[in-house]
């Protein structure tokens, strides 16, 4: 009966240490899952930025080249401005017989 009371004691004891293990082994799984949502997050956050960043520094450089290209315009208008109204008077033309119906 000892032997019996022995063995069902044992059960016992191994039953609660796998217990425990499997609630540590659940917690440890549940930690590391909330690391690595935490580790997504930032890489996400981090990816927008980089995202974000590319397209204003392409914006910017877009910006710069319509100013420049707006400046070499205008400085072709001061230094030839017949050739500029003969060119406007050329595109104005085409445009009416183009969008003239008849």
């Amino acid at each position: 009966m000892a032997n019996a009371n022995s063995k069902s004691a044992n059960n016992s004891v191994d039953k609660q240490e796998e217990l425990a293990a499997s609630r540590e082994a659940v917690s440890e799984a549940y930690n590391k899952l909330i690391d690595a949502k935490n580790h997504f997050k930032v890489a996400a956050e981090s990816a927008g930025v980089d995202v974000k960043n590319d397209a204003t520094e392409q914006l910017l450089k877009g910006r710069d080249k319509a100013s420049e290209l707006a400046d070499q315009a205008t400085g072709y208008m001061k230094e030839k401005p017949l050739v500029t109204a003969g060119i406007a008077f050329a595109a104005g033309f085409l445009a009416s017989k183009v969008l003239s119906s008849k």
